[in-house]
């Protein structure tokens, strides 16, 4: 296939969810189902929580933003006329967070034989349903499996740590991407404004946190204060709402207190002194830094587990290493066409197969 051939087919699934979000499709009710049966199969996926991931995914689907991206690849320009078989095991962490690689698959020419997480089993059949009406070469090059049980020229695998030392065994003779545990974090220095903690909390809250991209640990200055932090996402008090999150937030919220751990509350949100990047749910570890400069250095030391950092203009100016995957305040959740995961090149490594 073509490659503006399988663009045009990516802009016409753009343009499609795109009346879907605006309450103009056509098969608005096919949409609508779709999103209800993940939020049975998952109570994690709210209708809210699918939309905005929807919405992040939208952002990728314009023939500019693609032709813009891809023209950093001129290896993509040529047809390809021997397509390899991708083995992808995605993750279900949040709705929809293996689209990326199931794009990246399809727009390299390869055809994707991928093994989708029981948590999220419904929504990226139905999106490809809907690309291969568009485009009907594409039915070919889309394969979902219960196991990757077919000989594959290579392999993207995303799970736990414990997962990622099995998948580099299991898939240790064929080319792979093997993505690990990785957090979203946060660094403040005391100067932030209301709008920007408010922002603050989306990228803490989207998802109830469950991405690898949700800020799970601040960096604070010493001595510094939460009272204006609590005041400023005291909005996103609706969240206790969800059971799930909810129940979370009393379990640990309990340990804590049976422990005799020193934390803080809001009734939505516990805030712990804790060195860990990862927080359990409903959790936000926090720990203080000496000087802006040292945290620099601490930041490259645990680089390789790090998905992002969430920055106002004034700390990014502070922290100059240009190594570091910063994200403006608010920001995690939207990442580019090529802002990677774990920082690697998805594409590249496709054309390298």
């Amino acid at each position: 296939m073509q490659l503006n051939t399988i663009i045009d087919s990516f802009h016409a699934l753009g343009e499609e969810l795109r009346n879907f979000l605006d309450g103009e499709a056509n098969g608005k009710e096919q949409w609508e189902n779709s999103l209800l049966l993940a939020e049975q199969e998952n109570p994690w996926f709210t209708q809210a929580n699918i939309r905005l991931a929807l919405r992040g995914i939208l952002s990728w689907l314009n023939r500019d933003a693609l032709n813009k991206w891809l023209s950093a690849y001129q290896k993509l320009g040529e047809e390809n006329k021997s397509p390899k078989t991708i083995g992808v095991v995605m993750a279900g962490n949040i709705p929809l967070v293996g689209f990326h690689d199931f794009f990246c698959v399809l727009i390299s020419g390869n055809i994707l034989h991928a093994k989708l997480s029981s948590s999220d089993s419904r929504l990226l059949p139905f999106i490809a349903n809907k690309l291969i009406a568009i485009e009907p070469q594409l039915k070919d090059r889309i394969q979902f499996v219960d196991k990757l049980n077919r000989p594959l020229d290579a392999v993207i695998a995303t799970g736990s740590n414990n997962t990622a030392r099995h998948f580099e065994y299991y898939f240790r003779n064929v080319p792979h991407i093997i993505r690990r545990n990785r957090n979203g974090i946060a660094v403040l220095d005391g100067t932030e404004t209301q709008e920007e903690l408010f922002e603050l909390g989306k990228d803490i809250f989207s998802y109830f946190g469950l991405g690898c991209r949700n800020v799970s640990k601040l960096y604070v200055p010493a001595n510094y204060n939460f009272n204006h932090f609590f005041e400023a996402i005291e909005p996103y008090k609706e969240v206790i709402n969800h059971n799930k999150y909810h129940s979370n937030y009393v379990y640990n919220r309990t340990i804590y207190l049976m422990d005799g751990k020193v934390f803080t509350d809001n009734g939505f949100l516990a805030v712990i002194n804790n060195t860990h990047l990862s927080s359990p749910i409903a959790v936000l570890n926090f720990e203080e830094y000496e000087s802006i400069e040292k945290i620099g250095d601490k930041l490259l030391e645990i680089r390789d587990t790090i998905q992002c950092i969430a920055v106002s203009k004034s700390v990014k100016a502070k922290l100059t290493n240009a190594d570091l995957p910063f994200v403006g305040i608010g920001e995690t959740q939207l990442p580019s066409l090529s802002d990677y995961a774990d920082g690697v090149d998805v594409i590249k490594f496709l054309l390298d197969v």
